[in-house]
């Protein structure tokens, strides 16, 4: 079962990283934001869809009240939001790193080390 739900979440990271990174190249290449507003907005709407999917399919805790995971989400998502585009600034403007790839590691890193561990103990428990 802990497998299946690791799994899920993995997935469900994938298609709001998805979101996320569709969104910020969109608005990078063709709307001309900056590459750390574009990630930032970009992780805002994946975010979301993180957050739609963890409550109904990865964790199935859509008995408990919505503004109760939304604040707890919103704690750590707050967390994962800084410390993704805080990563992402650092790479680009200090590393000179193409935003891409340092959207792609930033993301990695953080999903895995801060985000399945808070969702599933704190947000969704």
């Amino acid at each position: 079962m802990v497998k299946q739900v690791f799994l899920k979440a993995q997935a469900s990271s994938l298609i709001a990283t998805a979101v996320d990174f569709l969104m910020t190249v969109f608005l990078v290449e063709f709307i001309h934001l900056r590459a750390v507003l574009a990630g930032a907005i970009g992780t805002i709407t994946g975010g979301v869809v993180n957050f739609t999917l963890g409550r109904n399919w990865v964790f199935k805790s859509g008995l408990q009240p919505i503004p109760v995971q939304a604040f707890r989400y919103l704690i750590v998502w707050m967390g994962n939001l800084l410390l993704n585009v805080a990563g992402l600034a650092f790479m680009v403007n200090y590393m000179q790193a193409n935003y891409i790839v340092s959207k792609i590691f930033i993301s990695l890193m953080v999903g895995i080390f801060y985000n399945y561990l808070l969702q599933g103990k704190y947000v969704f428990k």
